[in-house]
Protein backbone atom coordinates (compact mmCIF):
# COMPACT_ATOMS: atom_id res chain seq x y z
CA UNK A 1 0.00 0.00 0.00
CA UNK A 2 1.37 3.64 -0.92
CA UNK A 3 0.94 6.17 1.52
CA UNK A 4 -0.19 9.46 0.47
CA UNK A 5 1.04 12.38 2.00
CA UNK A 6 0.25 15.90 1.14
CA UNK A 7 1.85 18.13 -1.07
CA UNK A 8 3.66 20.63 1.46
CA UNK A 9 5.21 23.49 -0.76
CA UNK A 10 8.23 24.48 0.01
CA UNK A 11 9.40 28.45 0.38
CA UNK A 12 12.68 29.47 -0.44
CA UNK A 13 14.07 32.98 0.22
CA UNK A 14 13.89 35.61 -2.54
CA UNK A 15 16.95 37.43 -2.71
CA UNK A 16 15.10 40.07 -4.73
CA UNK A 17 16.81 38.97 -7.78
CA UNK A 18 20.07 38.14 -6.52
CA UNK A 19 21.58 34.77 -4.78
CA UNK A 20 21.49 35.14 -0.85
CA UNK A 21 24.76 35.01 0.45
CA UNK A 22 25.24 34.15 4.60
CA UNK A 23 24.72 37.63 6.38
CA UNK A 24 27.79 39.40 5.89
CA UNK A 25 30.14 37.33 3.19
CA UNK A 26 30.17 37.22 -0.04
CA UNK A 27 32.39 35.44 -2.28
CA UNK A 28 36.15 36.28 -2.10
CA UNK A 29 36.40 40.02 -4.13
CA UNK A 30 33.00 40.42 -5.33
CA UNK A 31 31.19 43.25 -3.28
CA UNK A 32 27.74 42.21 -2.09
CA UNK A 33 25.01 42.45 -4.28
CA UNK A 34 22.46 45.58 -4.12
CA UNK A 35 18.73 44.68 -4.18
CA UNK A 36 16.94 45.39 -7.19
CA UNK A 37 14.64 48.60 -7.34
CA UNK A 38 11.97 48.86 -9.86
CA UNK A 39 12.11 47.73 -13.39
CA UNK A 40 15.24 47.26 -15.15
CA UNK A 41 16.23 50.14 -17.72
CA UNK A 42 14.82 49.38 -21.43
CA UNK A 43 17.15 48.67 -24.06
CA UNK A 44 16.84 49.00 -27.39
CA UNK A 45 18.40 45.89 -29.35
CA UNK A 46 22.02 46.37 -29.78
CA UNK A 47 22.08 49.41 -27.09
CA UNK A 48 25.65 48.89 -24.96
CA UNK A 49 25.15 48.67 -21.38
CA UNK A 50 28.01 49.72 -18.87
CA UNK A 51 29.10 47.61 -16.42
CA UNK A 52 26.83 49.23 -13.71
CA UNK A 53 23.61 48.52 -15.91
CA UNK A 54 23.44 52.17 -17.58
CA UNK A 55 22.07 52.00 -20.86
CA UNK A 56 24.65 54.21 -23.59
CA UNK A 57 22.37 55.20 -25.85
CA UNK A 58 23.96 55.41 -29.41
CA UNK A 59 22.70 57.39 -32.42
CA UNK A 60 22.61 55.25 -35.17
CA UNK A 61 22.50 56.91 -38.39
CA UNK A 62 19.14 56.62 -40.80
CA UNK A 63 19.34 55.67 -43.96
CA UNK A 64 16.77 55.76 -46.86
CA UNK A 65 16.78 52.39 -48.24
CA UNK A 66 17.92 52.10 -51.81
CA UNK A 67 14.45 51.39 -53.76
CA UNK A 68 13.56 52.48 -57.33
CA UNK A 69 11.25 55.19 -56.21
CA UNK A 70 13.92 56.83 -54.00
CA UNK A 71 16.22 56.94 -56.75
CA UNK A 72 13.32 58.43 -58.63
CA UNK A 73 12.95 61.38 -56.54
CA UNK A 74 16.94 62.12 -56.12
CA UNK A 75 16.21 62.59 -59.56
CA UNK A 76 13.16 64.86 -59.91
CA UNK A 77 13.02 67.68 -62.65
CA UNK A 78 15.26 65.35 -65.09
CA UNK A 79 13.79 64.20 -68.42
CA UNK A 80 13.74 60.61 -68.65
CA UNK A 81 12.01 57.55 -70.56
CA UNK A 82 10.14 54.54 -69.00
CA UNK A 83 9.97 51.39 -70.43
CA UNK A 84 6.62 49.49 -69.44
CA UNK A 85 5.09 46.28 -69.94
CA UNK A 86 1.64 45.28 -69.53
CA UNK A 87 0.48 42.10 -69.71
CA UNK A 88 -2.46 40.52 -71.63
CA UNK A 89 -3.05 43.64 -73.30
CA UNK A 90 -4.75 43.48 -76.61
CA UNK A 91 -3.66 46.67 -77.86
CA UNK A 92 -0.32 47.05 -76.89
CA UNK A 93 1.42 44.85 -74.62
CA UNK A 94 4.69 47.05 -74.09
CA UNK A 95 5.12 51.16 -74.42
CA UNK A 96 7.84 53.84 -73.65
CA UNK A 97 6.75 57.46 -72.34
CA UNK A 98 9.49 59.91 -72.15
CA UNK A 99 8.65 63.07 -69.87
CA UNK A 100 9.90 65.31 -67.18
CA UNK A 101 10.24 63.34 -63.54
CA UNK A 102 7.92 65.15 -61.47
CA UNK A 103 7.06 62.69 -58.76
CA UNK A 104 7.75 59.08 -57.74
CA UNK A 105 6.02 57.00 -55.01
CA UNK A 106 6.06 53.74 -53.77
CA UNK A 107 3.67 52.43 -56.20
CA UNK A 108 4.24 55.42 -59.15
CA UNK A 109 5.77 57.66 -61.40
CA UNK A 110 4.70 61.08 -62.50
CA UNK A 111 5.81 62.30 -65.48
CA UNK A 112 5.01 65.41 -67.82
CA UNK A 113 5.38 66.28 -71.49
CA UNK A 114 7.49 69.27 -71.60
CA UNK A 115 5.38 70.16 -75.23
CA UNK A 116 2.08 69.89 -74.00
CA UNK A 117 2.53 69.66 -69.59
CA UNK A 118 0.10 66.69 -69.74
CA UNK A 119 1.02 64.70 -66.82
CA UNK A 120 1.08 60.54 -66.63
CA UNK A 121 0.47 59.03 -63.65
CA UNK A 122 2.74 55.57 -64.56
CA UNK A 123 2.23 52.16 -62.23
CA UNK A 124 5.67 50.98 -60.83
CA UNK A 125 4.10 47.27 -61.58
CA UNK A 126 4.46 47.65 -64.79
CA UNK A 127 7.57 49.52 -65.19
CA UNK A 128 10.78 47.46 -66.69
CA UNK A 129 13.36 50.31 -66.71
CA UNK A 130 13.99 53.64 -67.29
CA UNK A 131 16.99 55.96 -68.74
CA UNK A 132 17.97 59.00 -68.51
CA UNK A 133 20.43 61.00 -70.96
CA UNK A 134 21.91 63.14 -68.23
CA UNK A 135 23.67 62.12 -65.10
CA UNK A 136 21.74 60.47 -62.09
CA UNK A 137 22.14 61.54 -58.73
CA UNK A 138 22.18 58.25 -56.33
CA UNK A 139 22.90 57.53 -52.94
CA UNK A 140 23.06 53.87 -51.78
CA UNK A 141 22.61 53.45 -47.79
CA UNK A 142 25.32 52.81 -45.01
CA UNK A 143 28.31 53.56 -47.73
CA UNK A 144 31.04 55.09 -45.67
CA UNK A 145 32.44 57.58 -47.76
CA UNK A 146 29.40 58.55 -49.05
CA UNK A 147 28.10 61.74 -47.63
CA UNK A 148 25.94 62.76 -50.69
CA UNK A 149 24.25 61.98 -53.17
CA UNK A 150 26.68 61.64 -56.55
CA UNK A 151 25.91 61.20 -59.77
CA UNK A 152 25.94 58.48 -61.47
CA UNK A 153 27.27 58.02 -65.47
Amino acid sequence: MISQQAYRPVSYASGKGYPEWPRGMAPMGTMQPQPMTGFPPQVSSGSPMTPTGTVVQVQTPQYEQSYIENILRLNLGKTGTFYMTYENNREWNAKIFKGILEAAGRDHIIISDPATGKRTILLMLNLDYATFDEPLLYQYPGVIGNPGASPVR
